[in-house]
Formats: structure tokens, sequence, C-alpha cells
């Protein structure tokens, strides 16, 4: 059976116009509202709309209480459609800097705890390519795969075991995660020698929602120590948030990364407690959509990576 969506065929039909309205009728749920956003008529706007879906040959939207609504199908097209715009963007971003000899142009996405690593990283590339602009966007795995997904994200620093799909990526390991538990420092275990994690029962904790990779770690130290999980948590993925309230309150504590340990304790913000992790959460990966155009820029960031994972690995354990 020949398949109805021959690519010569749908390549000849289909119109940047087109994919602009599809998009924006996902947004704004009204048909009048995205024709205005795009500039056409209602009339021009609904037979644009009728000339993709016949392209298509699949149902895009359906009418609810709520407007317009994307069809599985409609989800599909309109996923494809922010990633053809998102890669004409890179072409004329990457044009534009070749003609005046700029650097062009990366977005990176970053976990909490890669911060310190990828501006490390970032730092050298920026050596390298001194005309280079930057965006960084702090979030989640999840939230980060879905700017990935929608092309607003060249890269992230993440993991993909968070994804249902992680096949639609290519991944680079960049650093294994090593985990802190860090307080104020007037917190009552900050001044012992060890302590165990029954000590820091009676603490409350600031951490990651629900299965969420560091949160999940730290229910299987609780679960392997036999211990009932703290309750009563404080739920964030904002390292400002996390410090800002260790730093009012000595009773609470959370768990990050070695990484971000190191740089709030070298500078005297908190305190990192003696309890030693029997856990390790898993390591971190720099994640690109499967098969997309790669901005030279990225290459130079994985190789910046990669060398600070090199010197992390021969560098002696700390006692």
């Amino acid at each position: 059976m020949q398949s109805p969506y021959n690519l010569n065929s749908v390549m000849s039909r289909l119109h940047a116009r087109q994919l602009r309205l599809l998009i924006a009728v996902a947004e704004q749920g009204s048909l009048l509202a995205a024709a205005d956003r795009v500039g056409l008529t209602q009339p021009g706007a609904s037979k644009a709309l009728k000339e993709l879906e016949s392209t298509l040959n699949a149902p895009l939207f359906m009418r609810t209480n709520r407007g317009l609504v994307p069809t599985e199908a409609g989800t599909c097209a309109v996923r494809f459609a922010r990633l053809i715009q998102s890669d004409i963007s890179h072409l004329q971003q990457e044009l534009s800097a070749i003609a005046s000899g700029a650097g062009g142009r990366i977005a990176v996405g970053t976990i909490m705890g890669a911060v310190p690593l990828l501006t490390r990283a970032l730092t050298q590339l920026m050596d390298q390519q001194p005309d280079i602009s930057v965006e960084i966007v702090e979030d989640t795995s999840e939230s980060l795969l879905a700017l990935i997904d929608q092309g607003r994200l060249d890269a992230a620093i993440c993991r993909s075991s968070v994804s249902p799909k992680p096949h639609l990526y290519d991944t680079v390991v960049v650093k294994d995660e090593s985990l802190a538990v860090i307080a104020h420092q007037a917190h009552p275990a900050a001044g012992l020698a060890s302590i165990t994690l029954e000590d820091l029962s009676a603490s409350r904790w600031v951490v990651y929602r629900a299965h969420m990779p560091m949160r999940r770690t730290l229910e299987r130290e609780f679960f392997e120590e036999n211990l009932l999980f703290p309750t009563h948590l404080i739920e964030t993925t904002s390292a400002l948030a996390t410090l800002s309230l260790l730093s009012h309150n000595p009773n609470l504590v959370a768990l990050v990364s070695d990484d971000v340990a190191d740089y709030v304790c070298q500078h005297g913000m908190v305190a990192r407690l003696p309890l030693r992790l029997k856990s390790r959460s898993e390591p971190y990966e720099l994640i690109a959509r499967r098969n997309a155009h790669r901005h030279p820029a990225l290459t130079l960031l994985i190789d910046s990576l990669l060398a600070l994972r090199a010197v992390a690995e021969e560098a002696p354990a700390a006692p």
C-alpha cells in the first residue's frame, strides 16, 4: 500500500505561511486570532488550513468549548512545524553571522546540578569564539527535553532517561554526578565529624519534585537505611530558591550535586554536611535532537565538556 505522505508531493504543496498559521492556531486556539498574527484574512486562513489538512491527509484541529484544539495528528504537525521554523531561524542566524564575521548564537539548557560544569565549558567556548551569543535555560530534564523537541534549544545538559522516547536524541555522557547535602552554617550537624541519614530525620528537606532522578536517589537512600522518607518537603528546581531558603533557616537541608556544593561552600553561602551517601545519581548527558543541524559552536562546547570530564577523571579522589 502506497503511503499518503509522499515526500515530493508534500514538499511541493507545503508553504511557509501554512506552517506559521499552524503554529499560531495551536497557540491562539482561534482561527481569527491566528489569521491576524500571520497577516491573513479569516477566509484566507481557513482556506490555507484546509489545504494543509489536504496535503497531510489528516484533520489537524477539532472545535471544542475552549476553541480549536490540535488532534493527535495536529500535535505531531505542530511539533515538526516548530522544528522547521527553528532550523530556518538557525540558518538565518548563521548566514547573518557569516556575513558579519560574528560567531552566531546557541541556546543551551541545563539542570541545576550541572550549572557549574556548563559555565566552565561556556567560559572556554567564549574564549575560542568571543563573538558568540549564548542563551542559557535552567530547568528540569523533562522541561528541557520538551524545549529541545520544539527546537527552542540546540542542546541541554540533563538526562534522557526521563523521556519515554530517549531514542529521539543524540547523547554524550559528560560527567558522572556525585551528590552532597548542604545546609546553613549554623545547622546542628555542620560542625560534626560525621553524621548518618538518621541524624537528619528532624531536618526539613528542600528537594526536587517526585520522579526526578535526584529525588529518586534520595528516596532510595532513606529506603536502604529503613527510614521513613521525610514529610512536609519544600520542592523546587531553583538553585537560587534553594540557597535563599537555606540561608534563612538553619534547620533546612538540601541535596545537590557535588559541583553545586563546591561552588556555594567556596563562597561561604552554606556548609557541606559530613554525610557520606551510598548512591550515585545518573550521569549528566549533553543531549540534542537526533540528526539535527549542529551549530559549529555546539561542537566546540561538546569538546570543552569532554575535556573537563577528562581532567576530572585524572584528578585524585578527595580524601
